[in-house]
């Protein structure tokens, strides 16, 4: 299929309704997210540059979200150690926060480009890749075809396929390879997402693990830790964290059938969306049940049985308050969410059976015990009982996820060996230009 057709399918389908296409999905995610987004920087979406290209080569890195971008800040740190220059791009005001915290002015951050020709096109003019690394499944039509149009490499890295993703491609497989062979290299997660990738016409395709498997535990304000230890002192807790619309009334309902039997029980609920916070603390204290939010630094006193961790980037926080976490986008939702933070941090996991998104990693878990997985409300119920009353038995699930993240590690190692024919030639070219400059 001919990139000239590939551009008219793709514009066609730009009209014919997002919901339909996966092809579109970045575009209308950011037309989801306006309002939440840096007006000061809202330029930056059009391809319009907020600091000067630096001499040498750059490598073009994208993290959409939170999760890819800690997940590449450890690939990041790596091929800065080389001396390349990186713009490293993301796409919400959150996870330009994270690269800030985590990577300050070593590279150069910036708001990704809408997928539009002239967006993407001015943003290539200026920054002139070398080489172009995206994470996870970030599939934009117009960007890969422009970058494939100027002979810059692209690699995929971490690379997933839900179960629906893959099977929306492979409606459209002419469309799908039209894309993926503009593709360098793609690096996936699992066995699983690599025969996904090679069936819709990626080569080659290599396997490294889960780069989120690679990061450092999310951190921690000691201090804060230090006063919410204080407050809670010896109550028993448990946490639903990452949850989605239902799962958080789930959570408290769970609370309503247990703090009778666990007396002084905490139960800390972290929404995967903050900004649902106000109708959520109104909704739970509907129920009856006295809630602190964090976000208004609410004291937790004796008698507060719900602890709403509305805000965003203390996950290390409410994931060190407890020994038992339920993570959710898995009851009521589908896909899941990452298991592998609350088990690095030798917490048991529990989840819903819709965990399709991280099957590898949830697999994985199982099969050490170190995560279980309710089918209902009641079963979770079951499941947070079961581990409060029980203490070696949660001592030996929290030590199972924790070793079992120890044996997944190593994709950080793979993805580089698979990226260094890419890397080395930017890594020469860099220091004969520091030899020359000097």
């Amino acid at each position: 299929m001919s990139e000239r057709w590939a551009r008219a399918a793709l514009t066609a389908y730009r009209y014919a309704g997002a919901a339909a296409y996966p092809l579109i999905g970045p575009y209308v995610a950011w037309r989801a997210s306006r309002g939440k987004e840096d007006r000061v920087r809202r330029r930056e979406r059009y391809g319009v540059a907020g600091r000067p290209r630096p001499e040498g080569p750059v490598i073009w890195i994208h993290a959409a979200s939170v999760g890819e971008t800690i997940a590449v800040v450890p690939l990041v740190e790596s091929i800065l150690d080389y001396g390349v220059n990186i713009v490293l791009t993301t796409g919400t005001v959150t996870s330009a926060k994270v690269a800030e915290e985590r990577l300050g002015s070593r590279i150069i951050h910036q708001y990704v480009p809408l997928d539009l020709k002239p967006a993407v096109s001015r943003f290539l003019d200026h920054w002139r890749p070398e080489l172009a690394i995206i994470a996870e499944s970030e599939i934009w039509p117009m960007t890969i075809l422009e970058l494939g149009a100027r002979n810059v490499p692209q690699v995929l890295v971490n690379g997933r396929l839900s179960d629906r993703s893959f099977m929306s491609w492979k409606k459209r497989s002419g469309v799908a390879e039209a894309l993926f062979e503009n593709l360098a290299h793609v690096i996936a997660q699992s066995d699983v997402d690599g025969e996904r990738f090679r069936a819709l016409g990626a080569r080659p395709v290599t396997v490294s693990g889960n780069l989120k498997v690679d990061t450092n535990p999310p951190p921690v304000d000691e201090r804060a830790l230090a006063t919410l230890q204080r407050q809670i002192g010896e109550r028993p807790t448990w946490a639903a964290i990452s949850t989605h619309d239902g799962e958080e009334v789930v959570a408290a309902e769970v609370h309503a059938s247990l703090y009778k039997r666990h007396q002084g029980l905490l139960t800390i609920i972290v929404p995967r969306h903050p900004d649902r916070a106000d109708a959520l603390a109104a909704q739970i204290s509907g129920m009856g049940l006295s809630v602190a939010r964090r976000s208004k630094g609410d004291r937790i006193s004796s008698d507060t049985d719900i602890l709403l961790g509305d805000t965003i980037g203390e996950m290390g926080l409410y994931l060190r308050l407890t020994e038992i976490a339920f993570v959710g986008r898995s009851l009521t939702s589908e896909g899941g969410q990452n298991p592998l933070e609350p088990a690095m941090l030798e917490t048991a996991v529990l989840a819903g059976r819709n965990v399709q998104n991280f099957r590898e990693a949830y697999q994985r878990l199982l099969d050490s015990g170190g995560a279980k997985l309710v089918r209902d409300r009641d079963m979770l119920t079951g499941a947070v009982n079961f581990l409060l009353t029980n203490e070696a038995a949660r001592h030996e699930m929290m030590a199972a996820g924790a070793a079992t993240v120890d044996e997944m590690r190593g994709a950080l190692a793979r993805t580089l060996k698979s990226l260094e024919p890419y890397i080395q030639p930017l890594v020469v070219k860099a220091r004969l230009k520091g030899a020359n400059g000097r």
